[in-house]
């Protein structure tokens, strides 16, 4: 009897290929990525060679060699002539790469990387308010209004209230019409909106406390002031990170 007639009941168990993850090559780059961030092929090094890996994760050489040239994309590895597959410094790595920001930032356990998706979002949330307090239209002004009230009434429904905040702080993005920079922010917050180290505390003072630089920033876009909504943007989000970040290391990249 095959593996495939071995059966409970008489229903045909499936084969054991079909019971693997659908993409082996997108698993075996998933570990590799991994091991890589956590220091385990250390930069410089080479990636073990091709058998080795063969035999490590059970699949074939044409697996191993796609997860070889993912790697390549995410910027993790270079393949040298006659040295082999070597392992890149940090530098090279692809940070806007959900695999390798969320590994690095599973690693990170001085909070830096998560800083630095803070001071990315501020740098380009801040401009996208000045334009947008130049250029929103009364139907913008007044969808930030009511954004802002319904957050008043979710504080104690922490879930829901980020729901909300996200609505706002995109509803500025579009009004702005900077398409990359919204890409760009849309991408970090995917990528670690729900990494319980990004999302930090949550109790109902510090969405209070939120909903107020929020209202900030809607007033001066309603007052069509650019500066002063660029340093409401600024300051929300900073302070914003600092109440809810629990790391224990001096937060140095967010001064200014």
């Amino acid at each position: 009897m095959t593996a495939s007639q071995d059966t409970a009941g008489g229903v045909p168990a499936s084969p054991a290929w079909v019971r693997r993850p659908a993409s082996l090559a997108r698993a075996v780059t998933a570990e590799l990525v991994e091991r890589i961030v956590r220091g385990v092929h250390p930069p410089g090094t080479p990636l073990p060679p091709e058998p080795a890996l063969c035999e490590a994760f059970s699949v074939s050489r044409t697996v191993v060699r796609e997860a070889v040239k993912v790697l390549q994309e995410k910027g993790l590895v270079q393949v040298r002539q006659g040295a082999g597959t070597m392992v890149t410094p940090p530098a090279m790595w692809d940070m806007l790469d959900e695999l390798v920001l969320s590994a690095t930032i599973a690693e990170d356990e001085t909070l830096a990387i998560l800083d630095d998706v803070v001071v990315t979002r501020r740098v380009l949330e801040s401009d996208m308010a000045n334009v947008a307090a130049r250029v929103a239209g009364p139907d913008v002004v007044e969808r930030l209004g009511a954004l802002v009230d319904r957050m008043d009434e979710l504080v104690a429904d922490h879930v829901a209230y980020a729901d909300v905040d996200r609505a706002f702080h995109d509803t500025i993005m579009q009004a702005s019409g900077n398409r990359i920079a919204r890409g760009v922010v849309r991408a970090l917050e995917n990528q670690v909106i729900h990494t319980a180290r990004y999302t930090g505390r949550t109790e109902r003072a510090l969405c209070v406390a939120s909903n107020r630089g929020h209202r900030r920033i809607y007033e001066r876009i309603a007052a069509r002031d650019p500066d002063g909504a660029a340093e409401a943007m600024f300051s929300h989000i900073t302070e914003a990170w600092i109440v809810r970040r629990t790391g224990a290391a001096d937060p140095v990249r967010l001064r200014r």
